[in-house]
């Protein structure tokens, strides 16, 4: 790995004990009150103004050379999962039921050593946008940041984010061009029959079965009707129906998730769905109600900004150990959103732990000064 800045590396022990603050007392998606506290407060320290209130619990501070130039943007996300931790940390969490598992406790150490180092050493011209966001895991934080105005009060003339990643190796990178992360449409399905009982099942119009048989033909999307050469996930995660075993039910549920690599088969997807429940109803004779709570679309790279960040990750890891040339993940990030207003590139940075939304999963300090770093770099590069 390439030596990283005397003055970045000495500010790991303080983004450690910030991340580790963040740790013990993480917080869900708009509910980041204590998180937001932190982060305004480290920022309020470095003589920055914080614009709170976008996204609810979102901020964003902007660090001003003074002298004109382009704007960058750096995002990181505030919140936590709902779930136990199984560490045995003495900052594990505190809050029974949540827990860091996904590291954006270190996203956002990582951003706010950014800005300690920027206010220390500012660049040349320009201005770096810092966005703290809300509400990343499924929450839409994003829009609601957008909706507060993100776009219009701070522009940016291209954004970046990173995300660790437990399936690189600790001192390699990734990024790619293009499309890097798949979108995410959530589906709710409530299917209403008839119940009745179990020895005269005429007398009913059986939901369960609707919904049985639904399920099989859901799975059966990808491998019939989208090209298989195309990226394309559709996953049935819950079948709820019934309460004992001579009831026919009155009603039951499905929910599952659609996942592309372009915006193009994900609404093929949702179109052979919506055609499975039109046709289902019509055979059944049961109503059939399909809702969408959630779409976030894919994360994709504009091609000068990859190039850019991976540009930066090379001087900060060695060139040989930034990959390029990887296959997208089959994950989602509603930075996405910004990706589609801004040009930029959400990047990966390797560590060694379990996998993320696992409960022993543990981010590893040492990637803080690293991603600090890159960071540093990008916007060096646009900004001198």
């Amino acid at each position: 790995m390439s030596t990283i800045s005397p003055e970045l590396q000495a500010l790991a022990p303080e983004m450690a004990q910030w991340r580790q603050r963040i740790h013990a007392w993480p917080e869900l998606g708009f509910e980041e009150e204590r998180t937001s506290a932190l982060v305004a407060e480290v920022l309020e320290s470095l003589g920055l103004e914080v614009h709170r209130g976008l996204g609810g619990t979102g901020m964003v501070a902007v660090i001003d050379s003074g002298v004109p130039g382009p704007s960058i943007g750096l995002r990181a996300d505030m919140d936590a999962l709902p779930m136990d931790e199984q560490n045995d940390l003495p900052f594990r969490s505190q809050r029974p039921g949540v827990a860091h598992t996904c590291g954006h406790d270190g996203h956002t150490a990582a951003l706010l050593g950014t800005a300690r180092h920027l206010v220390a050493h500012p660049p040349k011209t320009g201005r770096v946008v810092l966005v703290f966001q809300p509400a990343e895991e499924g929450g839409r934080g994003a829009i609601r940041m957008i909706d507060d105005g993100l776009f219009g009060r701070f522009h940016c003339d291209e954004v970046y984010a990173f995300h660790n990643m437990p399936l690189l190796g600790f001192g390699e990178g990734s990024v790619r061009t293009g499309a890097t992360l798949q979108s995410l449409g959530v589906f709710e399905i409530k299917i209403e029959g008839v119940g009745g009982h179990a020895a005269a099942p005429h007398r009913a119009t059986d939901p369960l079965q609707v919904a049985a048989r639904l399920a099989v033909e859901i799975s059966g999307i990808v491998g019939r009707h989208i090209d298989p050469m195309e990226a394309a996930l559709i996953n049935v995660g819950t079948l709820q129906a019934g309460t004992t075993h001579n009831i026919i039910p009155a009603s039951a549920s499905l929910a599952g998730t659609i996942r592309a690599l372009s915006t193009g088969v994900h609404d093929q997807l949702l179109a052979r769905l919506r055609t499975l429940c039109e046709g289902f109803a019509a055979m059944s004779g049961c109503t059939i109600d399909l809702q969408l709570p959630h779409y976030c679309p894919p994360c994709v790279n504009a091609q000068e900004q990859a190039a850019l960040a991976a540009e930066a990750m090379g001087e900060v890891l060695g060139a040989d150990n930034v990959k390029t040339d990887l296959r997208a993940f089959p994950f989602s990030d509603d930075f996405s959103y910004m990706l589609e207003r801004w040009p930029g590139a959400y990047l990966f940075l390797g560590m060694e732990s379990a996998m993320c939304h696992h409960p022993t999963y543990r981010f590893d300090d040492n990637l803080l000064p690293v991603a600090a770093a890159v960071f540093d770099r990008i916007v060096r590069k646009r900004l001198g």
